[in-house]
């Protein structure tokens, strides 16, 4: 269980959102694993830039107002060395609130476009 205070990446804090579905956490990259969310380095058209920046403001919002418990997942890493974790707020998954805001997909097992 976590109880830190996020800010966006690039200001110099250990805890840290980097986009929508990717954080810093006490030293550790954080990936979450059960979604895909738009990219914003580098962003492929100015749709997945919004969105992705949409994103990744809604991850801050739901992460930094109390506790997030990550929970582990058949694998531990992904091939940049990121720790897989469905991330919770409570008994809800971080991952499903942003499906269901329209910010992320479900992970699939490859990323999709999101310039369609």
């Amino acid at each position: 269980m976590s109880n830190s205070r996020f800010v966006e990446a690039g200001t110099g804090s250990i805890d840290c959102v980097v986009d929508g579905d990717t954080f810093w956490l006490r030293g550790a990259k954080i990936r979450i694993a059960d979604i895909d969310t738009p990219e914003l380095s580098p962003p492929r058209c100015e749709c997945e830039r919004q969105n992705g920046m949409a994103a990744t403001q809604r991850l801050l919002e739901i992460l930094n107002p109390g506790p997030i418990v990550l929970k582990s997942t058949t694998r531990d890493e992904d091939r940049f060395g990121r720790k897989l974790r469905v991330v919770f707020r409570g008994d809800r998954s971080v991952g499903d609130v942003l499906v269901a805001e329209g910010l992320a997909r479900k992970w699939e097992g490859s990323r999709r476009g999101w310039c369609d």
